[in-house]
Protein backbone atom coordinates (compact mmCIF):
# COMPACT_ATOMS: atom_id res chain seq x y z
CA UNK A 1 0.00 0.00 0.00
CA UNK A 2 1.33 3.56 -0.80
CA UNK A 3 2.26 5.69 1.78
CA UNK A 4 2.01 8.63 -0.18
CA UNK A 5 -1.53 8.00 -1.41
CA UNK A 6 -2.74 7.13 1.81
CA UNK A 7 -1.89 11.54 2.66
CA UNK A 8 -5.11 12.99 1.40
CA UNK A 9 -4.41 16.35 -1.03
CA UNK A 10 -5.16 19.68 0.94
CA UNK A 11 -6.80 22.46 -1.24
CA UNK A 12 -5.57 26.11 -0.73
CA UNK A 13 -8.37 28.76 -0.33
CA UNK A 14 -7.89 30.18 -3.85
CA UNK A 15 -8.04 26.96 -5.67
CA UNK A 16 -10.83 25.03 -7.07
CA UNK A 17 -11.05 21.59 -7.59
CA UNK A 18 -13.45 19.85 -9.71
CA UNK A 19 -14.03 15.89 -10.03
CA UNK A 20 -16.11 14.37 -12.67
CA UNK A 21 -15.78 10.83 -13.10
CA UNK A 22 -11.88 9.98 -13.09
CA UNK A 23 -11.38 13.42 -14.79
CA UNK A 24 -9.96 16.39 -11.99
CA UNK A 25 -9.79 19.96 -13.14
CA UNK A 26 -7.76 22.51 -10.96
CA UNK A 27 -8.03 26.15 -11.28
CA UNK A 28 -6.54 29.06 -9.67
CA UNK A 29 -4.65 31.96 -10.18
CA UNK A 30 -1.64 30.84 -11.96
CA UNK A 31 -3.62 28.91 -14.20
CA UNK A 32 -6.31 26.05 -15.24
CA UNK A 33 -5.16 22.11 -15.21
CA UNK A 34 -7.08 18.85 -16.38
CA UNK A 35 -6.26 15.47 -16.12
CA UNK A 36 -8.03 11.78 -16.35
CA UNK A 37 -6.68 9.52 -14.15
CA UNK A 38 -7.48 5.61 -15.23
CA UNK A 39 -10.60 4.11 -13.91
CA UNK A 40 -8.24 1.79 -11.37
CA UNK A 41 -8.46 4.74 -8.49
CA UNK A 42 -11.39 6.28 -6.64
CA UNK A 43 -11.22 10.25 -6.52
CA UNK A 44 -12.90 11.83 -3.80
CA UNK A 45 -13.61 15.06 -2.40
CA UNK A 46 -14.69 16.60 0.83
CA UNK A 47 -13.76 19.51 3.04
CA UNK A 48 -10.78 21.34 0.98
CA UNK A 49 -9.53 17.95 0.75
CA UNK A 50 -8.80 15.39 -2.60
CA UNK A 51 -8.95 12.03 -1.71
CA UNK A 52 -7.30 8.79 -3.67
CA UNK A 53 -8.48 5.52 -3.13
CA UNK A 54 -7.75 1.94 -4.95
CA UNK A 55 -10.58 0.33 -6.82
CA UNK A 56 -9.56 -3.07 -5.70
CA UNK A 57 -6.37 -4.77 -4.78
CA UNK A 58 -5.06 -5.68 -7.83
CA UNK A 59 -1.44 -4.71 -8.31
CA UNK A 60 -1.75 -2.19 -11.33
CA UNK A 61 -4.46 -0.41 -8.85
CA UNK A 62 -2.37 -0.15 -6.02
CA UNK A 63 0.64 1.34 -7.57
CA UNK A 64 -1.53 3.80 -9.32
CA UNK A 65 -3.70 5.42 -6.15
CA UNK A 66 0.15 6.82 -5.05
CA UNK A 67 0.57 7.83 -8.44
CA UNK A 68 -2.47 9.49 -9.25
CA UNK A 69 -2.38 11.40 -5.77
CA UNK A 70 1.18 12.66 -6.54
CA UNK A 71 -0.01 14.13 -9.84
CA UNK A 72 -3.25 15.47 -8.26
CA UNK A 73 -1.09 17.50 -5.82
CA UNK A 74 1.38 18.44 -8.70
CA UNK A 75 -1.70 19.74 -10.35
CA UNK A 76 -3.03 21.88 -7.19
CA UNK A 77 0.41 23.15 -6.99
CA UNK A 78 0.62 24.60 -10.35
CA UNK A 79 -2.20 26.07 -9.76
CA UNK A 80 -1.97 27.82 -7.33
CA UNK A 81 2.04 28.69 -6.91
CA UNK A 82 2.51 27.55 -10.68
CA UNK A 83 5.80 25.68 -11.99
CA UNK A 84 9.66 27.43 -13.44
CA UNK A 85 12.37 26.50 -15.47
CA UNK A 86 15.66 27.99 -16.27
CA UNK A 87 17.46 27.62 -19.22
CA UNK A 88 20.96 29.03 -20.25
CA UNK A 89 22.60 29.49 -23.59
CA UNK A 90 26.20 29.51 -23.93
CA UNK A 91 28.46 29.72 -26.71
CA UNK A 92 29.45 32.80 -29.14
CA UNK A 93 26.87 33.95 -30.67
CA UNK A 94 24.07 31.82 -29.52
CA UNK A 95 21.01 33.50 -28.40
CA UNK A 96 17.06 33.61 -28.22
CA UNK A 97 14.70 36.47 -29.42
CA UNK A 98 10.90 35.94 -28.56
CA UNK A 99 8.73 36.87 -31.70
CA UNK A 100 4.91 36.79 -30.77
CA UNK A 101 4.28 33.68 -30.11
CA UNK A 102 7.36 31.73 -31.19
CA UNK A 103 10.95 31.49 -29.79
CA UNK A 104 13.39 32.21 -32.19
CA UNK A 105 16.98 30.63 -31.12
CA UNK A 106 20.01 31.22 -33.03
CA UNK A 107 22.25 28.16 -32.00
CA UNK A 108 25.02 28.34 -34.40
CA UNK A 109 23.34 26.35 -37.43
CA UNK A 110 22.68 27.52 -40.74
CA UNK A 111 19.25 28.92 -39.91
CA UNK A 112 17.11 30.06 -37.25
CA UNK A 113 15.40 27.49 -34.97
CA UNK A 114 11.59 28.73 -34.69
CA UNK A 115 9.55 26.98 -31.64
CA UNK A 116 6.09 27.76 -31.07
CA UNK A 117 5.33 28.51 -27.88
CA UNK A 118 2.03 26.13 -26.30
CA UNK A 119 -0.73 27.44 -24.42
CA UNK A 120 -0.35 27.82 -20.73
CA UNK A 121 3.17 28.32 -21.45
CA UNK A 122 4.92 31.74 -20.39
CA UNK A 123 8.69 31.81 -21.79
CA UNK A 124 10.54 34.75 -20.70
CA UNK A 125 13.74 35.95 -22.06
CA UNK A 126 17.04 38.32 -20.62
CA UNK A 127 20.11 38.92 -22.07
CA UNK A 128 19.41 36.87 -24.73
CA UNK A 129 20.88 34.05 -22.82
CA UNK A 130 18.58 33.38 -20.93
CA UNK A 131 15.16 31.71 -20.82
CA UNK A 132 12.69 31.53 -18.28
CA UNK A 133 9.99 28.66 -19.01
CA UNK A 134 6.48 29.09 -16.41
CA UNK A 135 3.24 27.71 -16.44
CA UNK A 136 0.92 25.69 -13.98
CA UNK A 137 1.03 22.10 -15.95
CA UNK A 138 4.49 20.85 -14.19
CA UNK A 139 4.49 17.95 -17.72
CA UNK A 140 4.32 20.44 -19.85
CA UNK A 141 7.18 22.86 -18.26
CA UNK A 142 9.62 20.08 -18.44
CA UNK A 143 8.38 19.15 -22.00
CA UNK A 144 8.70 22.79 -23.41
CA UNK A 145 12.17 22.58 -21.00
CA UNK A 146 13.70 19.29 -22.81
CA UNK A 147 12.48 20.16 -26.60
CA UNK A 148 14.53 23.54 -26.08
CA UNK A 149 17.53 22.05 -24.52
CA UNK A 150 17.29 19.31 -27.57
CA UNK A 151 17.98 21.53 -30.09
CA UNK A 152 21.85 21.74 -29.05
CA UNK A 153 22.47 19.68 -25.38
CA UNK A 154 25.49 21.00 -23.44
CA UNK A 155 28.66 19.55 -25.40
CA UNK A 156 31.59 18.47 -23.36
CA UNK A 157 34.38 20.18 -25.33
CA UNK A 158 33.86 23.55 -25.18
CA UNK A 159 30.45 23.32 -22.79
CA UNK A 160 28.31 25.53 -25.49
CA UNK A 161 24.65 24.64 -25.92
CA UNK A 162 21.46 25.23 -23.93
CA UNK A 163 21.72 23.85 -20.57
CA UNK A 164 19.45 24.06 -17.55
CA UNK A 165 20.31 26.07 -14.93
CA UNK A 166 22.41 24.61 -12.31
CA UNK A 167 23.13 21.71 -14.66
CA UNK A 168 26.69 20.63 -14.40
CA UNK A 169 28.64 19.52 -17.61
CA UNK A 170 31.43 17.26 -17.47
CA UNK A 171 34.36 18.23 -19.38
CA UNK A 172 36.71 16.61 -21.09
CA UNK A 173 40.42 16.97 -22.26
CA UNK A 174 40.71 17.90 -26.51
CA UNK A 175 43.18 16.60 -28.25
CA UNK A 176 46.92 16.69 -27.88
CA UNK A 177 49.47 16.77 -30.41
CA UNK A 178 52.28 14.09 -29.77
Amino acid sequence: MSRIGKVPVPIPDKVKVDIKGQTVSVEGPKGKVSKTFADVVTLAQADKKVTVAPKDESRFSRAMFGTARSVIAGMVKGASEGFVKELEIQGVGFKANLKGKQLDLALGYSHPILFDIPEGIKITVTDQTKLKIEGADKQLVGKVTAEIRGYYPPEPYKGKGVRIVGERVRRKEGKTVA
